[in-house]
């Protein structure tokens, strides 16, 4: 199934300026090794040394943040947008 990645300005140097990919997936896990496939360096940037998001990445799927359905393992339609939001902290 195809879904679009949507990627945040701070991690399109990887893709050439790209903000939106299309990789064939079945899991947000699937997509997300899809990504790194195509544009080696996304893993080191979102995932941890245990394969698991760094704390400050958030994953969505068509709006619902990934850690409240089933993590890395949530399913995806044909079609649907995932969008990698970096955390923003400041004061």
């Amino acid at each position: 199934m195809a879904v679009t990645i949507r990627i945040p300005t701070q991690l399109r140097q990887l893709t050439g300026g790209t903000g939106e990919l299309n990789v064939e997936a079945t899991t947000v896990a699937s997509a997300l090794a899809g990504l790194e496939r195509a544009h080696q360096g996304f893993a080191e940037r979102i995932f941890d040394a245990d394969g698991q998001l760094r704390r400050f990445v958030n994953v969505f799927l068509a709006d619902e943040d990934i850690r409240f359905l089933q993590g890395l393992d949530t399913p995806v339609a044909d079609g649907q947008v995932i969008s990698i939001v970096p955390a923003v902290a400041g004061g």
